[in-house]
């Protein structure tokens, strides 16, 4: 039986070629908004989402975090996708034609050496393929996109100059998402937890709710705080931990962050990529 796997963007979008390579027999689904792919998914028209959550270069990507702990849904994977960004423009373009470069505002950060280089002026795009399609349908030789070699397939433009991401280590992860809440089994090889949670009104609260991740041995590999509800304070906080609920270390961890949080709520046990092996644990952990 085919699945549907829901994406933002258009089709050659990154998160396209990252459900491609997850899910190569299924098919990909394409939505306008991040709230529409999580929407079709807990309706029932999707299997999964597979929603960018951050990059190696330009950092998170800020919706996710806010979206996440609002819905139903749980992180059952991930995937790290290393990007590879193409300048394309329509047939008969040529480098000294261009003037404006057009893709997602990650993308232009991702690329801003080659563009300052190339003397062009950024303009800010929903997304990558979106950029390339808009491009193909203006027919115009003075514009170009920024998007993967699948976009240019997909759209008939040609590479005008390749792989121009600043950064060679340019990467960006993944989650998976699915209706199914069910953890990933215990003792089955490097898992993740994720977690979201709000510390209690107490002096030195957060220091102490994060106690017992040192003093139990648990790798924190990310913790982020963000802003809710219009206050200028950061009130929630988004991490990743080595480890299962279900281990002795991990769980005495979360019991004490409990203690000092007045909510915390675990989004997804899944299973750790590979991608994370390339890297020591004490060039991550907090």
């Amino acid at each position: 039986m085919i699945r549907r796997i829901t994406f933002q963007g258009e089709p050659g979008a990154n998160s396209h070629i990252a459900c491609r390579e997850v899910f190569p027999d299924d098919e990909a689904v394409p939505c306008p908004t991040f709230e529409d792919a999580f929407a079709a998914v807990e309706g029932g028209a999707a299997a999964f989402a597979m929603i960018p959550i951050e990059n190696s270069v330009a950092g998170r990507v800020a919706d996710i975090h806010h979206l996440m702990p609002h819905s139903a849904l749980n992180i059952v994977g991930e995937h790290f996708l290393p990007l590879s960004h193409q300048l394309m423009a329509v047939k008969g373009a040529r480098l000294a034609t261009l003037r404006t470069v057009q893709s997602h505002v990650m993308a232009l950060g991702q690329c801003r050496k080659a563009i300052r280089a190339l003397n062009l002026t950024p303009v800010i795009g929903a997304d990558t393929a979106g950029s390339a399609r808009e491009i193909a349908e203006a027919g115009d030789i003075t514009r170009a996109a920024i998007a993967s070699r699948l976009a240019a397939e997909i759209y008939g433009l040609d590479i005008l100059s390749e792989n121009i991401e600043d950064e060679a280590h340019n990467t960006t992860r993944f989650i998976i998402l699915s209706r199914d809440g069910e953890w990933a089994p215990a003792g089955n090889g490097p898992v993740i937890t994720t977690f979201v949670f709000r510390v209690r009104n107490v002096p030195a609260a957060l220091y102490k709710a994060l106690g017992g991740f040192a003093t139990n041995g648990v790798n924190m590999t990310k913790l982020e705080s963000y802003q809710m509800d219009g206050h200028f304070t950061a009130t929630q906080f988004y991490a990743d931990v080595d480890g299962h609920p279900d281990d002795r270390n991990v769980k005495l961890a979360l019991e004490e962050l409990a203690f000092f949080s007045r909510e915390m709520r675990i989004l997804g046990v899944y299973p750790a990529h590979p991608y994370r092996a390339r890297f020591p644990a004490s060039a991550e952990s907090y």
